[in-house]
């Protein structure tokens, strides 16, 4: 029982040491929140793949059937993490909306089975960027990332009225993608 205490501490205290053996594979996810804005999404194939992971920084890509906009970046940060959304159109320019997301309050929480969840309240930057896109209820977001090592990984935002939560199988790597859009000459790494 201690041997996995001192596991489950040992990987929070880095959460992207323990993503990196997932890195160069991707998941099938499914939506698990019942927000009806998401009906379309839900009905969707939801993928994640592990495309980057380079030093500090792991970068995920979330394709949502044929489209390739989203990539999560998840960065450690002077003992916090980062979580950053970029978006891209499919000639591969940056969305208006983009590098948006927070950063860690706290030290990453431990779950059950060595996991790990963490939380990334909306920063500065992004709530003026939200404000200034006329949509200021963003200013509130909360997004969760967990992650149990070869379980399950989750993504989730949430603020006042809004819950979106998507889970993926890490027990069934699936097909790899392609590139996310304006990646497409990147390499996995």
């Amino acid at each position: 029982m201690l041997t996995l205490m001192m596991l489950a501490a040992a990987a929070v205290s880095d959460p992207l040491a323990v993503v990196r053996p997932e890195c160069g594979a991707a998941y099938a996810g499914r939506v698990v929140s019942n927000d009806a804005a998401d009906a379309d999404m839900a009905g969707k194939s939801l993928i994640m793949h592990v495309r980057v992971c380079d030093g500090g920084e792991v970068q995920i890509p979330f394709h949502v059937g044929e489209d390739r906009s989203r990539t999560w970046f998840l960065t450690a940060v002077e003992g916090r993490y980062r979580l950053k959304h970029r978006h891209r159109h499919a000639d591969g320019s940056l969305d208006a909306r983009t590098f948006y997301g927070g950063e860690s309050v706290g030290p990453a929480k431990p779950l059950p089975g060595g996991g790990w969840q963490v939380a990334f309240p909306v920063d500065e930057f992004s709530k003026q960027m939200f404000v200034a896109q006329g949509i200021p209820q963003s200013a509130t977001n909360v997004w969760t990332v967990e992650h149990v090592p070869g379980r399950m990984f989750a993504y989730q935002l949430a603020r006042p009225g809004r819950l979106f939560r998507v889970e993926f199988d890490l027990t069934k790597p699936v097909a790899l993608p392609p590139a996310p859009w304006g990646d497409e000459g990147a390499v996995n790494r």
